[in-house]
């Protein structure tokens, strides 16, 4: 507080000592100018007791010689000691240094009053030099020279009168002498008034002239000062003017409300967007109270009993924290804020509040939309499978406690891939838009229709009896088959196979109900699709199903005797200054009985359960190992890059890219004789991981390759998110390029496009001589398939052979076909 004052204090003189200091300086030269008057007017009085004195020295020397009466000299000499005085003063002020105290006593004696005593030693001091001033002292020195023969001849005449009478010449003398020295002292003592007062009229005119002069001054001064200061003052008011105007552009810019009120609540100020959240214009609200436009109520706590403007003062509406409140207005509306609220604090005073209330219409509906949007299928608007699974293992927690009876069934459209393949994968969103409005029109009210991922469904049934739930799958069926699908003038059949699970006949756990209920619908598509198949946990036919469980057991113990084998097929240049190719190394499995059998076996139960990273670790090693035999053998024979194939799991696992960079560094593989082979449909649903993935090997020296392009979601527009080197084009378009304009477009354009990213194209499933050179006519980097080479043994011959094949595959003679 107190250096606030002091802050102030000294701003305040900062603007007003120059109208200070004109005061002051005028003060003193006021002062000044009086005090010199003075002086003047104590000089003034004492000539004029000079002069009295010597007209009565004169007179009274004159009636001595005519009456010889002693009192006639007494009073003569009491007239001439006030000139005898004041010659002491001046001889005491001509000594130097000055004798004050003589020149003191001597003024006295010149009978001055003794209050002009120090103005007249003041003025004689420093003004006695001055022209008019010194002519005055210099006929005062003539009179006093006057008066001191006149004294001397009243000396004589006192001896004489001692002496006797004198005579007749003698007094004659004596008064034609007095007469003299009158007529040398009169001129000189008007000389000296005459002088004195022309010297005071000149001092006046002096101090009148820099009184005005010294007055102008300071007037301009002042005005000059005045002026800037109101220049400062106009530049301020225009700074304050424009800091107002920004202040009021960025209130009524922002989103949010802004009120203001003073300390008892009433409102003051509100932005647009506080008129639009209170439905009040800031005119009519103007020095309303708050409750006046709305209520506050507290969606997570109890009621505030306290008013708004006692919750702001009391921090409780600080920034920094969460403050929901439900504003409900005067017309019944409410809408869901979030509210700060700081007092106005002036001068170390609360001169008001200020609120701000963000609306959270939009945060809270976008909330609402991401939740959504985590618990259902964006095409279709079902529930997806995490919210499908959570709602089931509900059922399956409150069966244990109530002992309801459930139902649950899978759903599995037959022949789907059929409408995607030939018209495409709008039509197959279509297609499975119309099955959801079949399906959930055949539903109950509470029963849950959920998208499980591609053209799979989950339906649970609550509450509902064993044959009831039969009754409805049925209809299900019906009904999907019954729907006439037509795409673009084509009209497809369609049929659903569905597995039916009564959940009372099944352990209470989430996977042996999911589990049961994909046997069953596995089973439906079995047994001849469009048909509702009912588990039964005796069911022999189930033992199919398990048939391809078991092939992760198999797949364990192949795993533990190595019995997997690598082959390799060769992706030849198109072009002759392409240089060598590279290879693709290809998965086999060696049973029981030593027959090789084809990954398209194995591969779906290893995805489907979680077996297929362990694999592609023991591709991706004994690759390793291969390339290191080779490099240790024949250390300065080049060798080919190697092209391996990477599922969606293996992708997403961050401990598969940290198992990589391991190997890399423990078997030295120069990564640049590394490409990765990933589905276009794994990087699409992957996407995030798929880029992490890729800039991270690419960043050792790896390549790329995206397999299958166009054969799954054939989106264009996310191969340009994909740094890919290679991009294989599926060879369903390959194979009938020939014959089918239309797949010989769809290789033109995806060649062309690879070719616009920067990336090099290869074609797989190259059966013909004819399709190679059409694939060379269109400009095609690489061919892959039989006529180019049957896969081989994964060897050192192998890297070392592939490496050593320059020549286009086109002038090769026809090899022998599948």
């Amino acid at each position: 507080m107190q250096g606030n004052r002091t802050q102030g204090a000294s701003k305040l003189l900062s603007i007003i000592w120059p109208f200070v200091a004109v005061v002051v300086f005028q003060v003193l030269l006021g002062s000044a100018s009086l005090y010199a008057m003075s002086a003047m007017r104590a000089y003034v009085a004492g000539e004029s007791l000079w002069s009295k004195a010597q007209k009565d020295a004169i007179y009274y020397l004159s009636l001595y010689v005519e009456t010889r009466d002693p009192h006639h000299l007494q009073r003569y000499r009491q007239a001439t000691v006030v000139p005898r005085g004041d010659r002491a003063m001046r001889a005491a002020l001509d000594l130097s240094p000055p004798d004050l105290k003589a020149a003191r006593e001597g003024i006295l004696q010149g009978g001055n009053h003794p209050d002009d005593v120090t103005r007249i030693i003041w003025f004689y001091q420093y003004f006695s030099g001055i022209s008019y001033m010194q002519r005055a002292v210099d006929y005062w020195d003539t009179g006093d020279r006057y008066l001191s023969q006149l004294d001397t001849l009243a000396q004589d005449m006192r001896s004489a009168f001692a002496d006797g009478p004198p005579s007749a010449e003698q007094e004659a003398y004596w008064r034609n002498r007095i007469v003299a020295l009158n007529e040398g002292v009169t001129p000189a003592a008007k000389a000296f008034s005459d002088a004195l007062g022309e010297g005071s009229r000149m001092l006046l005119r002096g101090l009148l002239i820099t009184n005005l002069v010294t007055a102008l001054f300071l007037i301009t001064m002042a005005w000059r000062r005045s002026s800037k200061l109101l220049t400062q003052r106009q530049m301020i008011a225009a700074a304050l003017e424009l800091e107002r105007e920004r202040a009021q552009i960025t209130l009524a810019s922002i989103g949010d409300a802004v009120i203001t009120t003073d300390v008892e609540g009433g409102i003051t100020y509100m932005n647009p967007a506080a008129e639009q959240l209170t439905h009040w214009q800031a005119e009519q609200a103007q020095g309303l109270p708050l409750a006046a436009l709305f209520s506050l109520l507290d969606e997570s706590a109890a009621h505030d009993s306290r008013g708004l403007v006692e919750q702001v003062l009391s921090g409780s509406l600080r920034a920094g924290g969460e403050h929901a409140r439900l504003v409900q207005r005067l017309d019944g509306s409410s809408v869901s804020v979030n509210l700060v609220g700081s007092p106005i604090i002036a001068d170390a005073q609360v001169s008001g509040i200020v609120l701000v209330l963000h609306d959270m219409t939009q945060e809270r509906q976008y909330i609402a939309n991401l939740s959504w949007q985590a618990t259902h299928d964006a095409l279709t608007g079902l529930a997806n499978r995490r919210e499908f699974e959570y709602r089931l293992e509900q059922i399956l927690n409150a069966q244990v406690r109530h002992n309801g009876r459930h139902s649950l069934m899978f759903l599995d459209l037959d022949q789907f891939k059929l409408v995607n393949d030939t018209s495409g994968h709008a039509a197959g969103d279509e297609l499975l838009r119309h099955i959801c409005a079949v399906l959930q029109a055949g539903l109950r009210d509470g029963d849950t229709l959920a998208r499980l991922g591609g053209d799979e469904f989950g339906i649970l049934l609550e509450n509902c009896p064993a044959e009831h739930a039969e009754r409805i799958a049925e209809q299900l069926r019906q009904a999907v088959q019954s729907l006439q699908f037509v795409w673009k003038g084509r009209a497809f059949q369609t049929t659903i196979s569905i597995g039916l699970v009564h959940l009372t006949a099944l352990p209470g756990t989430l996977e042996a109900s999911l589990r049961a209920a994909d046997m069953a619908c596995y089973m439906a598509k079995e047994k001849g699709r469009n048909r509702v198949h009912v588990y039964h946990a005796d069911d022999t036919e189930l033992s199919l199903r398990f048939g391809e469980m078991a092939w992760i057991q198999r797949l364990h113990v192949a795993l533990e005797e190595n019995r997997f084998i690598l082959h390799a097929q060769e992706i030849a240049p198109l072009k002759a200054d392409d240089g060598p190719g590279h290879i693709e190394i290809l998965l086999r499995l060696r049973d029981e009985s030593g027959r090789l059998i084809l990954p398209d076996s194995f591969i779906p139960a290893a995805e489907r359960y979680g077996l297929i990273t362990a694999l592609d670790r023991w591709v991706v090693l004994n690759v390793f190992k291969v390339i290191q035999q080779c490099m240790a053998a024949t250390p300065r024979e080049p060798l080919a890059m190697c092209a391996i194939n990477l599922s969606g799991s293996s992708i997403g696992d961050e401990q598969f890219l940290d198992y990589l960079q391991q190997l890399f560094a423990d078997y030295h593989v120069p990564p640049r004789m590394i490409c990765f082979e990933i589905t276009e449909t794994t990087a699409i649903t992957n996407l995030g991981s798929a880029i992490r993935f890729i800039n991270e090997l690419k960043g050792l020296g790896c390549r790329f390759s995206l397999d299958d392009f166009c054969a799954g979601m054939s989106s264009f527009a996310y191969l340009k998110h994909l740094p890919v080197d290679f991009l294989k084009i599926d060879g369903s378009f390959v194979k009938d390029m020939l014959d089918d304009p239309i797949n010989r477009a769809m290789v033109e354009v995806i060649n062309h496009i690879g070719h616009v990213m920067g990336k090099r194209t290869i074609a797989e499933f190259v059966e013909t001589p004819l399709i190679e050179q059409a694939l060379q006519d269109i400009g095609v980097d690489y061919a892959q398939g039989y006529v180019i080479e049957r896969p081989q043994v994964f060897t050192c011959d192998t890297l070392q052979r592939q490496r050593k094949i320059a020549s286009p595959a086109i002038q090769r003679a026809p090899g022998t076909l599948r």
